[in-house]
């Protein structure tokens, strides 16, 4: 026994080895989160990861806030939407890790088939464990099999979804679900896989914890439909390096030069553009940005169910210019589309009815060149989409038939830009000036702005806005009753953009010539892109399905698209279609003699020159 020591000094008291052993047994763990405890204990195999070595978070911020979910109470199921690359199978593995190591229960891990659960077992889980001294004294390795790991006070079975026998018959308190948009609709005979697994859960009914990551395929795949059900959305919100302001990172915002023709000179020179101050990012900026960005709730009804969503964009192994090469890669085969919209866009692809390709806009390029009038053209009209710090317009010309070509279009920063620019004289081949006919402009932002700005030029200009709901016309007339404002008063147009859509898509589909919607020569791709941007889709809607007009990603650009629908309806608000040729040119007649004049007396003359005259 130990010696002790008087005099009011602690005493000191020194156990028995095998008391002290004992008492180990029952020490509770320390209090960690996943991430925590991964940085503290988890190494990555060189084997399966491009990072071997000790695991370190900072590396991929955004993992922690989905990693650290799973150890909040208020929270029972968490999604996790998710691009390839960005470390969400680790993040997963360090869940387990931590399960066995924190918090002993059965776990039961679901992957899309049996085959690739024992190839996870062989290769991720088991060199986890035996690369972590924490797991490795709790795991008895005689006692486990390939899909059933046993531990100190629970186990961890791996099953298939196509699998029903790996799914029964043993109660979990933790089941996670990894890439369930590969599962079969059912499991053999039997339902659903996923509901299947969770009959397991019913035991741990007020302490159980349900965790689902994929890569979405369809809108209509089981990791989209969760992310729609969750009580919370969030997304991961960077800080711009130049301004500060907190944005999420969208594939819209990386842009290259136009002489950036093909992918790899996109790769090579592609960047990020902040959203706000426009200022240029560089993958330089990104892991600082990572560093200090943060999970946002954008719907927040509750804790219970929670999803993440993060694109490939984030990956501290992607390169914005990587991005970008893949898409120019993949955009005009649509096996490749889908892939990149899945992969690294993370977002659900759609079964289209109507797609615009941007090689139709440009098979569309016509004999003129930007800014020419073309000969044919009877009037001009011109769309503004109106965005939080700059503007987006296009300029059409229209003939006969609804024939037009796009003579301008372009971005500017100011109102004081727009008006310039829609008071410019045009001319046609024969030096005919054209103006701007009527401006349509859309009102959807800077509100009272749009109304002021119309209600000073409203001998051009009108505010218009598109409409939530389909309507019968295309377009549909009110008035503007805001008393303050300088166009109370004025006419208001709400417009069907579906309707000006299917125009515009049928139109491509002509040949160039009377009735075609055309473009100038040298029409830019990124122009081209963005008429392309939406695709129409079949949704259910009151037990109904309809046809939408949907855009491809929730990345994809469209205000291009948004001008010419503009553009449109400004014609039809000048009757368009009523427009008809000008008559051809008549030869011009011979102009008549004066009286007196030579050619009178030589037309006239033979009273001068009859025989016996009186001049003779």
């Amino acid at each position: 026994m130990a010696s002790t020591r008087r005099q009011g000094k602690k005493q000191l008291v020194k156990w028995p080895s095998w008391l002290s052993d004992a008492l180990k047994i029952f020490k509770p763990p320390e209090r960690l989160t996943v991430s925590e405890w991964a940085d503290k204990h988890r190494v990555l195999d060189a084997k399966t990861s491009a990072e071997p070595g000790q695991w370190r978070t900072i590396r991929t911020p955004y993992l922690k806030g989905v990693m650290d979910a799973f150890t909040d109470p208020d929270i029972e199921e968490i999604v996790f939407v998710k691009p390839t690359q960005v470390g969400g199978t680790e993040g997963l593995n360090n869940i387990v890790g931590f399960i066995i190591a924190q918090d002993p229960s059965p776990v039961l891990i679901v992957y899309p088939t049996l085959e690739l659960a024992e190839y996870t077992s062989k290769n991720r889980i088991q060199p986890m464990i035996s690369l972590c001294p924490e797991l490795k004294k709790r795991y008895q390795d005689r006692e486990s099999k390939i899909l059933e790991l046993q531990f100190d006070g629970m186990y961890v079975v791996l099953a298939g979804a196509n699998s029903p026998a790996s799914l029964s018959s043993r109660p979990i308190r933790y089941l996670l679900f990894d890439e369930v948009d590969k599962y079969p609709s059912n499991a053999g005979k039997e339902a659903d896989p996923r509901s299947l697994a969770r009959e397991r859960t019913k035991t741990f009914a007020h302490n159980k914890k349900i965790f689902q990551t994929s890569t979405p395929i369809l809108k209509t795949g089981p990791i989209w439909k969760e992310w729609e059900a969750a009580d919370s959305q969030l997304r991961y919100y960077v800080p711009c390096p130049h301004c500060g302001h907190e944005q999420t990172f969208r594939f819209k915002q990386i842009k290259w030069p136009k002489t950036a023709k093909t992918p790899e000179a996109a790769r090579a020179t592609a960047y990020y553009e902040c959203e706000q101050c426009r200022g240029i990012i560089t993958d330089g900026h990104k892991p600082g940005m990572l560093k200090a960005g943060r999970w946002q709730a954008e719907k927040n009804a509750g804790t219970r169910k929670v999803a993440f969503h993060i694109n490939a964009l984030y990956s501290p192994w992607i390169r914005f210019g990587d991005v970008a090469y893949e898409f120019l890669k993949s955009k005009d085969f649509p096996e490749l589309l889908m892939n990149f919209v899945n992969s690294w866009l993370a977002e659900p692809w759609e079964n289209t009815e109507v797609k615009m390709n941007s090689n139709n806009v440009l098979e569309r390029q016509s004999e003129y060149e930007e800014g020419v009038v073309p000969d044919g053209a009877l009037l001009i009209t011109a769309g503004v989409d109106v965005q939080k710090d700059h503007f987006y317009y296009t300029i059409r010309a229209w003939g006969s038939s609804m024939t037009s070509w796009n003579i301008a279009h372009g971005v500017a920063d100011t109102w004081g830009d727009i008006e310039y620019i829609m008071n410019l004289p045009y001319q046609d081949s024969h030096g005919r000036v054209f103006q701007v006919n009527l401006c349509a402009v859309d009102s959807g932002d800077r509100t009272d702005e749009v109304y002021d700005f119309c209600a000073v030029n409203q001998e051009w200009a009108v505010p218009v806005k598109g409409s939530s709901n389909p309507l019968l016309a295309r377009y549909k007339i009110t008035t503007i009753d805001k008393t303050d404002s300088k166009a109370h008063g004025m006419r208001l147009y709400l417009v069907d953009g579906g309707q000006y859509k299917d125009m515009i898509a049928g139109r491509l589909k002509r040949p160039n010539g009377p009735g075609a919607w055309m473009v100038f020569k040298g029409c830019d791709l990124d122009y081209a892109e963005q008429i392309c941007a939406e695709e129409k889709v079949i949704e259910k809607k009151g037990g109904r399905e309809i046809e939408v007009w949907k855009p491809k990603s929730s990345h994809a650009v469209n205000h291009y698209l948004d001008t010419e629908v503009y553009a449109a309806l400004a014609a039809d608000l000048l009757h368009v279609r009523y427009l008809q040729p000008p008559p051809p040119e008549q030869p011009k007649p011979e102009p008549k003699p004066a009286p007196g004049g030579d050619s009178f007396i030589k037309q006239n003359g033979s009273w001068l020159n009859q025989k016996g005259g009186w001049i003779r």
